[in-house]
């Protein structure tokens, strides 16, 4: 029988990321849609962003982004117990991207599913691993964030097709009774604002037909002003929050790793937080949005570059599609 143990932390120790070599700038959107790099980096501040493969899924980025994570932290699958992803561009309704990676990484011993929080899911994951750590459940989690935005964008929309790339992030989770390891992590959503960002198609509302495909049902819908408006305020609301929460001060934070989404939010949370910008890790020119793979690709990438020092306090915060949002606290 398992007992909730809240001495015990979710620790990180390894991470992975993973993103298709084909490089589409904005000199190649400029081709597609009636826009340009100047204006498309005025108002994203993005340059460029990575496009699967026709051959490519959601599972192949994860696969790689897996065992990344898994040789960063010493850990081999046959040693995990679970496996949680964040998706909503799995290779198909079932089986989950969880099972596929149960599959192909050879994990015998673990469980796998996924959960579809848009850009909110790699926290959402994070925030049931904190349960099931808390709880004494499981001891060698692997957590990932991943989606292939490019398999379901209209490339004649210039109000979607400049934000979005694809990629996929991990991290190998294990119980922690010292100071790091995450401390808090608070997700929430809305569903009345669903309709201001939305896919349609494809499910048991909109199945697949010649006739939902022809209306372009099956490719990602936003109402791009009131998308901004909205997650502007809700990621200074839940960056906020959660700092209060647990009574730290944002001069405390060592290093901000938001969704990358649009670097007129981030900059504008940062404001709010009276935060320096080079406390705050981007990289949303490089590949764009990558909904659930943003945070997890940065989270290694800064971990790489040596940007995540032992004791550091990091924030992290996330607004998706649903509409979603999440917040996360993490000592390293």
């Amino acid at each position: 029988m398992s007992q909730n143990n809240n001495n015990l932390r979710a620790k990180i120790i390894g991470t992975g990321s993973c993103l298709p070599e084909k490089v589409m700038t904005n000199f190649d959107i400029e081709k597609l849609v009636d826009t340009n790099n100047d204006w498309i980096i005025e108002r994203t501040g993005i340059s460029s962003r990575r496009i699967a493969s026709k051959e490519e899924a959601a599972s192949d980025f994860a696969f790689v982004a897996s065992q990344r994570a898994l040789e960063s932290a010493g850990v081999k699958a046959e040693e995990l117990d679970l496996i949680l992803v964040g998706t909503f561009t799995g290779d198909s309704p079932f089986p989950t991207v969880g099972n596929i990676l149960q599959a192909r990484l050879g994990a015998v011993n673990a469980v796998g599913f996924d959960v579809s929080a848009t850009c909110s899911g790699f926290l959402y994951v994070l925030s049931i691993v904190d349960a099931y750590v808390r709880s004494g459940r499981y001891k060698k989690i692997l957590a990932v964030g991943v989606d292939a935005l490019s398999k379901v964008l209209d490339w004649t929309d210039r109000g979607t097709c400049i934000l979005f790339g694809d990629g996929a992030g991990a991290a190998v989770i294990e119980p922690s009774e010292n100071s790091s390891g995450l401390i808090d992590v608070n997700i929430g959503s809305d569903g009345t604002l669903g309709d201001i960002l939305y896919l349609p198609g494809g499910g048991s509302r909109i199945p697949a037909s010649k006739e939902s495909v022809e209306r372009g049902d099956h490719f990602i819908k936003m109402n791009g002003n009131e998308v901004f408006k909205v997650a502007v305020k809700t990621m200074e609301r839940i960056s906020i929050e959660i700092l209060e929460n647990n009574n730290i001060d944002p001069s405390e934070v060592s290093i901000m790793v938001p969704h990358q989404a649009n670097v007129r939010i981030i900059q504008a949370v940062a404001k709010r937080l009276e935060m320096p910008m080079d406390k705050i890790y981007i990289n949303l020119d490089k590949y764009g949005n990558t909904s659930a793979g943003t945070i997890p690709i940065a989270l290694d990438e800064a971990v790489r570059e040596g940007r995540m020092k032992k004791g550091d306090l990091v924030l992290m915060a996330a607004f998706g599609g649903g509409l979603t949002w999440a917040s996360a606290l993490y000592r390293w």
